[in-house]
C-alpha cells in the first residue's frame, strides 16, 4: 500500500442487532485502521438495511448517492467494513470505477505492512492470495512481471484476469510449501523452550501489550500507536521473585478478523495455544471494551486456548472515564463479578506494576514448581 494519503469513503450498514451508533462506532475502527495503511478517510456513508444487497451492498437510492459523491470528489479508494462477496465487489468495481477494499482485505495488506519476519511474510501473503484469488477483477491486475514470466504457457488470446489466477493458484502452492519448512523450524524452537514457563499476552489490538512487554522485559519491543503495530511474535526472558519465564508478545485481535488470516497465521498462534498463562490485556478506556473480551475470548475458543489460567489486566485505567461511576468503583464491581484474578493497570503510567508482577510471579511458579518439584526450599 502506498505511503501517501489516499482519499477514501468508507461505507457500512445498520441492522435490527446493530444499531446506528454501534456502526459509527466500528467505522472509527474501520477509519483507523484505513489510517495505518496510509488512508485518508474524508467522508462516511451509512444505510439501515436488514441486510446486505446480493449485488451492490447498498440500496438502490444509497448506492447512487455513494457514486455521485465519488464521482463528485474523484475518490481513490472506497472501504466497505463488512466482507464483500467476489460478485458483489465485481459488480461495485464497475459501478464506481475505483479501488474497492472490503474489512478483509483492509486488515491484510496491513499485516503485510506490518510484517517483518519470513514466517510472517509469508503467513500474510498466503492468506492475501486465497482471498483475493476468487475477487480477482480488472483492478487487481497487478501481477504484470509474473504474467509476462509465464506468457508462454497460455495463448496469446488469454485474458489477464485468468492469467493472474494462474499465477496466484501456482504462488499459493509454493507458499504453503514454504511455510511448511518455516513450521518445521518453529516447532523446533518451541520445544527447546518447553523446559520453561511460557506466558503469552494476548489482547484486542491497540491495548498497550507491547508496551507492557517493553515494562516487564526490560526491552525495546517496536509499540506504536497503531493497529496492529505488532504482527510478529516476540519472545523475551523475564525473571521475577528469582522465577524465569519466557514472556511472548502475539498478534492483537480484532472483530472480523479475516478467516485466512487465521488459518495462516495457526503457526504464530501456536505460541497462543502452547504457553502456560495467558496475560489477556484489555483497554479499559475504550467504550466497547466488554465487546473487546469478547472478541479475544472467542477467537482464543477458535484456536483451542480458551481453558489456560488466564489474569485479566485492565490497562489504560489512568484514561478511565465514566460519568456514572469512577475508576475504583468499577475495580470493585468488577473484582467482585469476576471469578478471574484481575489486575487494574496503566503500561504508560507504570501505575500498579508490582501488583501486576505479583500476580504474574503466582501464577509463574504454580508452573514452575509443577514442572520442577525438587527446586522447592
Amino acid at each position: 500500500m502506498t505511503t501517501e494519503k489516499t482519499k477514501a469513503v468508507l461505507v457500512a450498514l445498520s441492522n435490527k442487532e446493530q444499531s446506528i451508533e454501534k456502526t459509527r462506532e466500528y467505522l472509527d475502527e474501520l477509519a483507523f485502521l484505513a489510517d495505518t495503511a496510509g488512508i485518508e478517510t474524508v467522508h462516511r456513508f451509512i444505510q439501515r438495511l436488514d441486510r446486505p444487497d446480493t449485488r451492490l451492498y447498498l440500496g438502490k437510492g444509497k448506492f447512487e448517492d455513494l457514486s455521485a459523491y465519488v464521482k463528485a470528489f474523484t475518490i481513490e479508494v472506497v472501504i466497505f467494513d463488512d466482507e464483500l462477496t467476489p460478485s458483489q465487489l465485481r459488480n461495485i468495481e464497475k459501478e464506481l470505477n475505483c479501488k474497492i477494499y472490503d474489512r478483509s482485505l483492509l486488515i491484510l495488506d496491513i499485516f503485510l505492512l506490518r510484517a517483518k519476519t519470513a514466517q510472517a511474510r509469508t503467513q500474510v501473503e498466503l492468506a492475501r492470495n486465497q482471498y483475493l484469488l476468487p475477487r480477482l477483477t480488472k483492478m487487481w491486475t497487478h501481477l504484470e512481471r509474473q504474467r509476462g514470466a509465464t506468457g508462454t504457457r497460455g495463448g496469446a488470446g488469454e485474458k489477464e484476469i485468468e492469467t493472474d489466477k494462474r499465477i496466484i493458484k501456482d504462488q499459493i502452492v509454493l507458499l504453503k510449501e514454504k511455510l511448511k519448512k518455516i513450521d518445521i523450524q518453529s516447532i523446533t524452537q518451541r520445544k527447546s523452550r518447553s523446559s520453561t514457563v511460557r506466558v503469552a499476552l494476548v489482547g484486542y489490538t491497540n491495548v498497550g501489550k507491547s508496551t507492557l512487554m517493553n515494562l516487564l522485559s526490560k526491552s525495546e519491543v517496536f509499540a506504536e500507536n497503531k493497529l496492529f503495530a505488532t504482527v510478529d511474535s516476540t519472545v523475551r526472558k523475564v525473571v521475577i521473585n528469582n522465577i524465569p519465564f519466557l514472556l511472548t508478545d502475539t498478534v492483537g485481535f480484532i472483530r472480523k478478523l479475516p478467516h485466512t488470516l487465521v488459518e495462516s497465521f495457526k503457526s504464530t498462534l501456536d505460541e497462543v495455544r502452547e504457553a502456560d498463562i495467558l496475560i489477556h490485556v484489555v483497554d479499559i478506556s475504550h467504550p466497547s471494551f466488554e465487546e473487546h473480551i469478547q472478541v479475544v475470548t472467542t477467537t482464543l475458543a477458535e484456536i483451542n486456548a480458551a481453558d489456560k489460567p488466564t489474569i485479566l489486566v485492565f490497562n489504560k485505567i489512568d484514561l478511565y472515564v465514566n460519568e456514572e461511576e469512577t475508576s475504583e468503583d468499577f475495580k470493585n464491581s468488577y473484582l467482585k463479578a469476576s471469578g478471574q484474578k484481575t489486575v487494574f493497570i496503566s503500561a504508560e503510567k507504570k501505575e500498579n506494576i508490582d501488583e501486576l508482577k505479583e500476580a504474574i510471579s503466582e501464577e509463574v511458579a504454580k508452573k514452575h514448581y509443577a514442572m520442577y518439584p525438587n527446586s522447592l526450599q
